[in-house]
């Protein structure tokens, strides 16, 4: 089998390629594209891989783009560091996706799966047309306002406005930029899937962070990660190698 790595990151597109050979020794890596141009100009010859392995957050832009340029009719796994809700998307419209690091194994269910899909199942063009479609026409909006109690108020708090939300106890609580408290009578799963994920980032299993709120990041042991922020947290909020990149790559869009 024959395939195209889409990847700005050597590390990661060596990984994937290293992962890729240990599954199947018989995969050839025909290409590593590191950018959206790049994309663009080979995809507009005739691809002879049989699948794809796309990342979302490119050097130059988002791997949407290309489509918008291109006609692709090879299957496609996406990949990204970003476990945001519209990433189920790419479950709707029948396209896998790997969050980073990859794991073998989920590697492997998704490199059988492309094998076990039939062509019945319905055209690629289609597939990327629909998930376009939903991340782009905003049928789920932002959250902008929260309505909390305080005291015998309900108080309405602009999300512009919360420096990060965190749980506390079991509660979740949202501290704004003047270093008010609210509590929020809501999961911070929930929380997580109604925000704009340009401005806020779960950054563990703890904190959604604003970007504007960082104060500075500093490096911590192991390639972890430390976010200072503003107003000042309770706890030390730590950014696990894992998501490290994911993270860094967000706060430089």
């Amino acid at each position: 089998m024959k395939v195209i790595i889409v990847e700005d990151e050597i590390t990661a597109s060596d990984q994937l390629t290293f992962l890729l050979n240990t599954i199947d020794p018989t995969i050839e890596v025909l290409k590593v594209l590191d950018s959206v141009k790049t994309a663009i100009e080979y995809f507009s010859n005739i691809c002879e891989a049989s699948l794809i392995f796309m990342d979302i957050h490119l050097a130059d832009g988002i791997s949407f783009e290309i489509f918008e340029q291109v006609k692709i009719e090879t299957p496609i796994v996406f990949t990204t560091a970003y476990d945001q809700y519209a990433i189920k998307a790419f479950k709707v419209n029948s396209i896998d996706y790997l969050l980073k690091p990859i794991d073998e194994d989920e590697l492997s269910e998704a490199i059988q799966k492309f094998k076990n899909r039939s062509k019945e199942d319905g055209s690629l063009d289609n597939q990327i047309q629909g998930m376009l479609q939903l991340l782009q026409t905003k049928t789920k909006p932002h959250k902008t306002t929260y309505l909390v109690h305080h005291r015998d108020e309900l108080i309405p708090i602009k999300t512009e406005n919360i420096a990060y939300f965190y749980i506390d106890t079991g509660v979740v609580k949202a501290i704004t930029s003047e270093n008010k408290v609210y509590s929020i009578d809501k999961k911070l799963e929930d929380i997580e899937d109604e925000l704009d994920p340009k401005v806020f980032n779960r950054v563990n299993r703890q904190f959604i962070i604003q970007k504007n709120a960082i104060e500075n990041i500093k490096h911590y042991f192991n390639g972890k990660l430390i976010i200072n922020i503003n107003p000042v947290a309770k706890e030390r909020i730590v950014v696990s190698k894992a998501k490290a990149t994911g993270f860094k790559k967000w706060v430089n869009l």
